[in-house]
């Protein structure tokens, strides 16, 4: 069972900027992929960037260049940089890990909290 804790969130003005961190209970050398997703209220979860082992990454359409994902082998961890955050950024982000890149199991982190002041 993979562990995830996402750290990070909070309030910023618009155009600010946030580190969310993701720690991962396991060597994620050995995690396919891991991801960022965020949920609004009223809304379904969306993917906002995935990376793999391969160093293949891809994010969401509205990201549009502000958000930047990395994944540290040495520390276990996942990050998303966030730039020029807008109000429509408001949501809480969780941490996704799928082990296999074959189907299996995919684990949720509890999410947190960013919320851009309108």
């Amino acid at each position: 069972q993979v562990q995830l804790v996402e750290s990070g969130g909070g309030s910023v003005q618009p155009g600010g900027s946030l580190r969310l961190s993701c720690s991962v209970s396991e060597d994620i050398g050995g995690i396919y992929l891991l991801g960022w997703y965020r949920q609004s209220p009223g809304k379904e979860r969306e993917v906002v960037a995935e990376a793999d082992t391969y160093g293949w990454t891809d994010y969401g359409a509205f990201v549009k260049g502000r958000f930047t994902i990395s994944r540290d082998d040495t520390k276990d961890s996942v990050y998303l940089s966030m730039n020029n955050l807008d109000v429509a950024d408001t949501a809480v982000y969780y941490c996704r890990a799928k082990p296999s890149r074959l189907g299996g199991s995919i684990y949720w982190g509890l999410g947190t909290q960013v919320r851009v002041l309108g």
